[in-house]
């Protein structure tokens, strides 16, 4: 897959094949679109390209607003992108300029001048231009001035839930993260570098590596307890991981702490990259009467966490 950031120098493409959107998570409903984008390239003898935006369009017209948390880092997307078997990503600075580009302009300057576009495969709920002034209909009508085809791809479901980057927000801040990775087909991940902490959970026998560096804009699902994966220099290990602002203690974290105790593993980890992939929930946060509670609380969690692992295929 080749990666673009300059839509001028954009060229010499065979017969593109074009979707467009944010593709936030690359979910099961994103990866219906590029198996479909992928196979239509295939069949006309072109090349597949999705045109997406960096960053997200919503964190530029709505600067103040903090709320949206994306489900995949820049880097993480184009990963999940080039296991689609895309052909080209172009990902094209977003700025208010170019939101205020009518409909029209934008397939006539963008989709035929500067791409060239072949045919266009895009989703039931598709929106463009200035105001979401364009829509499939006005899609299908420039189509047959600029002679390019359209392809609608219907809502996808999962058990009767429309897949949707919003539904598996809502899902992981819920704490749901096994509802989370049916709609994205995969397990989510979260990344960071180890850095040091209090060493609290040494004292209990449960070491912790704590997880610093997480992507700002990453979204971290809800407080709680979960059986995880952990990805590592030296390879994949099992264990538990804790998000929340630990609430038993004199002196609660200031802000929410993501740590996991890895299983089989007890060695000083610090400065290393660290990627958890959330395979279940095992427990919401909870405040104990002291310590001792605690530790058999996290004694009781190891087994729940463990059982949970032995499960996966």
């Amino acid at each position: 897959m080749r990666v673009h950031t300059d839509l001028a120098s954009f060229a010499n493409v065979r017969r593109p094949v074009f979707t467009t959107g944010t593709f936030d998570g690359v979910h099961r409903g994103h990866r219906t679109i590029l198996d479909r984008l992928t196979e239509r390239a295939r069949r006309d003898e072109g090349e597949s390209v999705l045109f997406t935006f960096h960053p997200h369009p919503r964190m530029v017209l709505f600067p103040g607003d903090n709320d949206l948390k994306l489900l995949s880092t820049q880097d993480e997307k184009t990963a999940l992108l080039e296991k689609a078997g895309l052909d080209h990503l172009l990902v094209v600075p977003f700025s208010r300029q170019f939101s205020r580009m009518h409909a029209t302009d934008y397939v006539r300057e963008v989709l035929v001048g500067a791409i060239g576009v072949h045919a266009v495969v895009i989703g039931y709920d598709h929106r463009f231009g200035r105001n979401r002034e364009g829509d499939l209909h006005l899609l299908h009508q420039l189509g047959e001035v600029y002679d390019f085809e359209v392809e609608e791809i219907p809502a996808q479901e999962v058990e009767h839930v429309k897949v949707s980057s919003t539904k598996v927000r809502q899902a992981l801040i819920a704490g749901d993260v096994r509802m989370a990775n049916d709609l994205l087909g995969y397990s989510y991940p979260l990344g960071g570098v180890v850095v040091k902490g209090d060493q609290l959970g040494r004292t209990m026998g449960y070491p912790t590596a704590n997880i610093g560096g997480i992507d700002p804009q990453k979204l971290v699902p809800g407080d709680g307890v979960y059986a995880v994966t952990v990805e590592l220099r030296s390879g994949t290990h099992t264990g538990m991981l804790y998000i929340g602002e630990r609430p038993t203690l004199s002196n609660p974290a200031p802000a929410r702490t993501v740590e996991v105790n890895i299983f089989d593993l007890d060695r000083d980890l610090y400065g290393e990259p660290i990627n958890v992939r959330f395979m279940d929930r095992i427990r919401g946060d909870m405040r104990f009467d002291g310590m001792e509670q605690l530790k058999e609380q996290l004694h009781q969690d190891r087994k729940a966490a463990l059982d949970l692992l032995r499960q996966l295929p």
